[in-house]
């Protein structure tokens, strides 16, 4: 099995076992960014559902944004260049992600109200995270992985 399947198995294991789709993305990638796998499981705990649980930015994505940003930030010494190469970047994930999804925002990609018990019931009972939250994990490894190795 390839590296880059290797990640993604791992990054759906993660999010099976109760990470949130940031969690499991970034934290995934944490060989791959020298950076502490516990280190990263943590500052990402706040993004899931949306970004809080707000629905708003897709946490595989907000996991990718962090991603490169660590990705920028240790191949470039001078903050400038971190910067805007991080920028470009991310815009292009942006741009990737859209094509496959049509949208970044968790709201309009599960469909389903997350703080509402009865909504998150009828999310489980049609598989929507499997479905959906699990490809947009797996599609964001993909897209890294084209953008930065």
């Amino acid at each position: 099995m390839e590296e880059k399947e290797k990640i993604k198995e791992e990054a759906i294991k993660r999010f099976r076992s109760g990470f949130n789709c940031s969690q499991s993305v970034l934290s995934s990638m944490a060989g791959k960014l020298n950076v502490d796998v516990s280190f990263l499981e943590k500052v990402s705990s706040g993004f899931g559902g949306g970004m809080g649980h707000m629905q708003g930015t897709c946490g595989a994505v907000t996991g990718s944004f962090m991603t490169i940003s660590l990705y920028c930030g240790n191949k470039y010494h001078d903050n400038n260049e971190r910067t805007d190469e991080a920028y470009r970047l991310i815009k292009k994930f942006d741009s990737e992600f859209k094509k496959l999804h049509e949208t970044t925002n968790c709201m309009e990609l599960i469909g389903y109200v997350l703080d509402s018990p009865e909504d998150h019931d009828r999310a489980v009972e049609n598989n929507v995270f499997e479905r959906v939250c699990e490809k947009c994990i797996s599609d964001s490894i993909d897209i890294l992985y084209s953008l930065l190795l």
